[in-house]
């Protein structure tokens, strides 16, 4: 394992600063911790067409969203995103920067979705919020300029684990249609023993393995750790899901978890590109404006964007 010198810079300012671990601190510390550190990764944020913060309903009142709009005229197609930080923590404005980093350089839509958290909000709160969230979309989709023939949903980390949840919802519920799934770096086995798991228990790589029990701990109780629902890997059928662009870092306990998926997506029938960035950790594309591989693998996913939901 090779560390880019970029990716190695980051790690070391981080243990130079000797911030804890998420699994040692409280949800509340945990959420200003990432925040601090998103806003250290910020860079200068892109120019989109339109930004607007507004609420639609969800199955437990308002659900705040942020609608990027890019220049141009539409109707454009549109990307429902979710935002990563372990079901625990995140929220829109962590995600601000590659939201319209997507939105520009996609052309398209993007919905970002401000769902509920754990622990104040367990299972199922968080993906009956993201479901909620799509098919708002699709129904309104004209009333944002978007094209609801043209969805994709998507989202880093715990929240690749909500879109690939939400394109199984879709697909058991029969709507909305979704043509595209963009994963990265998902979480998609709530068992924690697969290779890389056990690779990266340590901490010092952004992610380790006990910062995903914390999280799993705050999210689930014991019983949903075989909901599909909950962990999209233990789906028994993946046939007939949308197509889908996995993304995935070498030095990152879900590594191995996100690329079985992929595969597993594959033999199920499904279309599926799996692309592993080497050298780099979780987050590596929220690090874009540090990391030059940040910036490819983004450019990566607006391509696959352009593909599936692209004029």
């Amino acid at each position: 394992m090779q560390i880019d010198p970029q990716m190695k810079a980051i790690l070391d300012q981080a243990a130079a600063a000797g911030g804890k671990p998420f699994h040692d601190m409280s949800p509340a510390d945990a959420r200003q911790a990432i925040e601090t550190m998103f806003a250290a990764f910020r860079g200068q944020p892109k120019e989109v067409g339109t930004i607007e913060d507004r609420k639609i309903p969800g199955p437990a009142g308002q659900i705040p969203v942020r609608i990027y709009t890019p220049r141009g005229n539409g109707p454009f197609g549109v990307l429902v995103y979710f935002h990563g930080g372990g079901w625990v923590i995140g929220n829109i404005e962590t995600h601000d920067v590659l939201c319209r980093d997507l939105t520009d350089g996609a052309g398209c839509v993007t919905v970002s979705v401000d769902y509920r958290l754990a622990p104040e909000h367990k299972f199922p709160a968080a993906p009956d919020d993201c479901y909620a969230a799509t098919k708002w979309v699709a129904e309104n989709a004209r009333a944002i300029n978007a094209d609801a023939s043209r969805i994709a949903v998507g989202g880093d980390s715990a929240g690749g684990n909500l879109a690939a949840v939400v394109a199984q919802m879709a697909r058991d519920k029969g709507s909305p249609k979704i043509a595209c799934q963009l994963l990265i770096y998902p979480a998609t086995d709530c068992a924690n023993e697969t290779p890389s798991q056990r690779e990266f228990t340590k901490d010092g790589y952004i992610l380790s393995r006990g910062d995903m029990e914390w999280f799993y701990g705050h999210y689930l109780t014991a019983k949903d750790k075989t909901n599909p629902y909950a962990c999209p890997g233990a789906a028994k059928n993946l046939a007939g899901l949308p197509p889908a662009f996995v993304l995935t870092a070498e030095i990152d306990p879900l590594r191995d978890e996100g690329e079985a998926y992929g595969e597993a997506l594959r033999k199920a029938g499904v279309k599926v590109r799996v692309k592993r960035y080497n050298g780099v950790c979780h987050g590596f594309v929220s690090m874009a404006s540090m990391i030059d591989l940040g910036k490819q693998a983004v450019a990566e996913c607006c391509t696959e964007l352009r593909g599936a939901i692209g004029k």
